[in-house]
């Protein structure tokens, strides 16, 4: 990415997002737009391609704290009119170069340069180091980070799984095994020795780093173009990896695999994989947080005379707790450790809910005990506290 690309392009414009957007809604916007435009959803098609990599490179940026912060804050520097010249001594306005304050130092001079500065600050963004535009060595570039999403079974996100993931990202080519050139032997770019960019002016004393055009900001050309990646030294690559699940995932959760993206060129990193993890229902068993829960249903006399009822697990054993007499319908009991796996490795508790059962059909001895209890409790009105609350309001 270039200086003047990092100053002009508005990635909170790409995202479709306000500048004050919170993480969330950009995470949101940008998992949207990657799944319409993604290469895999479109093939052939150059311009969703093209549309899928500006939504990549507003996420990486918009989707870092840090990253975000320093782009917010060059934007209102260089974008709204900030180092304008000015005048300089008798003889009128200097001249102030941005790959001096981006890049590394000032040529000449005795007064030294600029070593560190803001470059420190921005060469992360730029993948370039303090010295990119003084060396005639190509420099490493980072990996693309890549995002993928996969489905759990509720069992799976508890427990823990290993999956198989299926990737398609751009990496070296392996026909020129990433020169870009059929025989192996590129050379050093004349126009930007090798740097991969060039400085312009743009008037007023100002200059601009753009990426070479003539070696597209690899800083080496093919003499003989590659076959396949056509003298880029880049080719879109699948590969299946399997990736561990941690127990105790919750659905909707990110998580991040540090160099497991695409990989790097010229030596540089690979990108991060990002998984994005969906987590399908169970017919018996929920989830708050760590702890599992299920519904009991028990007889009307085992609530209200008292009983042990046995309660199932998550792929273990069942447990016996203990109901008490006279437990009312919609009360909660804890089963201790037989909730999801935490962090630490302890397992949350499983929340036992109990709900009364009514018959719908009734035997003639049942239906006469029942009677026989209706007569006992008659002068029992479960309801009188209700209107005697209801005046009272």
């Amino acid at each position: 990415m270039s200086t003047k690309d990092f100053v002009e392009k508005d990635y909170y414009k790409v995202l479709g997002v306000p500048k004050d957007a919170t993480e969330a809604e950009i995470k949101k916007a940008y998992r949207k737009l990657a799944r319409e435009f993604h290469p895999d959803a479109n093939k052939g098609d150059a311009s969703a391609e093209e549309r899928f990599k500006e939504v990549s490179e507003a996420n990486d940026i918009l989707g870092d704290p840090k990253k975000r912060k320093e782009y917010d804050e060059a934007r209102a520097l260089f974008g709204n009119g900030g180092f304008r010249p000015g005048p300089g001594g008798a003889g009128g306005s200097f001249n102030f170069d941005l790959g001096d304050l981006f890049g590394g130092q000032q040529p000449g001079g005795a007064g030294g340069g600029f070593g560190g500065g803001l470059g420190d600050v921005f060469g992360g963004l730029f993948n370039r180091g303090a010295g990119a535009g003084t060396g005639t060595r190509t420099q490493p570039r980072r990996g693309q980070d890549i995002e993928s999403e996969v489905t759990l079974s509720f069992t799976e996100a508890v427990d823990g799984a290993t999956v198989p993931l299926r990737m398609s990202s751009q990496a070296p080519c392996k026909a020129c095994s990433g020169t870009g050139d059929k025989n192996g032997t590129p050379r050093v770019c004349p126009t930007c020795v090798g740097t991969g960019q060039v400085s312009r002016g743009s008037g007023g004393g100002f200059s601009l780093t753009d990426p070479c055009a003539d070696c597209k900001g690899r800083g080496l050309i093919a003499e003989t173009p590659c076959d396949v990646c056509k003298g880029s030294g880049r080719a879109r690559s699948s590969r299946t990896m399997q990736v561990r699940i941690p127990a105790g995932v919750s659905d909707g959760q990110r998580i991040r695999l540090r160099g497991k993206g695409a990989p790097g060129e010229r030596g540089g990193p690979g990108g991060d994989l990002y998984v994005v993890v969906h987590v399908g229902p169970h017919p018996v068993f929920g989830r708050k947080g760590d702890n599992l829960t299920v519904t009991v249903p028990v007889t009307f006399a085992e609530a209200a005379l008292g009983a042990d009822i046995k309660v199932p697990t998550l792929n273990g054993p069942s447990v016996t707790l203990k109901l008490p007499p006279g437990t009312p319908n919609g009360r909660t009991m804890r089963a201790r450790g037989k909730g999801a796996v935490r962090k630490d490795g302890t397992r949350g508790d499983l929340l036992v809910t109990v709900e009364v059962a009514v018959p719908t059909e009734l035997s003639d001895k049942a239906r006469e005990a029942l009677e026989m209890y209706r007569e006992a409790t008659e002068s029992q009105d479960p309801r009188s506290a209700l209107f005697e609350s209801a005046k009272g309001a």
